[in-house]
């Protein structure tokens, strides 16, 4: 897998009635990926003020977020990709690095990993980590159906649902659980392209009725888990 990815992402919420009647209407232009049904799983990084995720709320103009991602529960030998992910002005960027669960933890204890092939962004993280304080804040795992365009493998589609989120036992290996922070019977769609959306797309899109919304699943995490909980705990005060 590459080391970076630059493209638009569009975000949609819609219902699970939706959700089948877009995946009827992409088999004729789409074929799912390589790993099918896959489960991702994150832990967000931020410091004791939530900077990061308070920032990103807010919706400026740029914002960015740390994160380590594995697909499907790994376990200490399993690879995994220490991630920043920018957003600059709608475009997307992701840096990363990939290394074994346990190379993570030894990374986080502040010993060098010698074997990293991209050392500039190895450096770019490390410097976000020390700089910001950053330490495990979230986990956030959920299923994920993922397709691309038989003309274009850059245009992809990708179709979440079961979105879990926890701020406690912050481990990979500790696996899937905690809240459903997205009703069960609705999913995520993203729609992720280097340029233009095809036209069969966005007839798609009009004659479904589906209109993009925004959608961080690290800021709903925080919203319910965090800042609604500490909300009711000072009118409780």
């Amino acid at each position: 897998m590459p080391d970076i990815f630059r493209r638009v992402e569009k975000k949609y919420i819609i219902t699970s009635n939706q959700y089948l009647k877009v995946r009827d209407r992409i088999k004729k232009y789409t074929v799912e990926d390589q790993y099918g049904k896959s489960t991702i799983c994150n832990i967000y990084f931020d410091n004791n003020n939530y900077d990061l995720i308070r920032h990103s709320i807010e919706k400026p103009i740029y914002k960015d977020k740390i994160r380590l991602r594995s697909y499907n529960t790994p376990t200490l030998n399993t690879n995994v990709y220490l991630e920043v992910k920018k957003k600059y002005d709608g475009v997307v960027g992701k840096r990363r690095i990939e290394m074994k669960l346990s190379e993570f933890y030894e990374y986080m204890k502040n010993i060098e990993i010698s074997n990293i092939q991209n050392q500039q962004i190895y450096r770019e993280l490390r410097y976000y980590f020390q700089y910001m304080n950053l330490m495990p804040k979230m986990y956030i795992s959920y299923e994920r159906r993922a397709f691309y365009e038989k003309e274009d493998n850059n245009f992809r589609i990708t179709f979440d649902n079961n979105i879990l989120a926890r701020e406690y036992e912050l481990r990979l290996e500790k696996g899937s659980y905690g809240e459903n922070i997205l009703p069960i019977n609705n999913y995520i769609m993203e729609i992720k392209t280097l340029g233009a959306m095809p036209m069969w797309c966005v007839k798609m899109l009009d004659e479904l009725e589906i209109a993009p919304c925004g959608f961080s699943k690290y800021g709903e995490g925080y919203t319910q888990l965090i800042l609604n909980t500490n909300n009711k705990e000072k009118l409780v005060i």
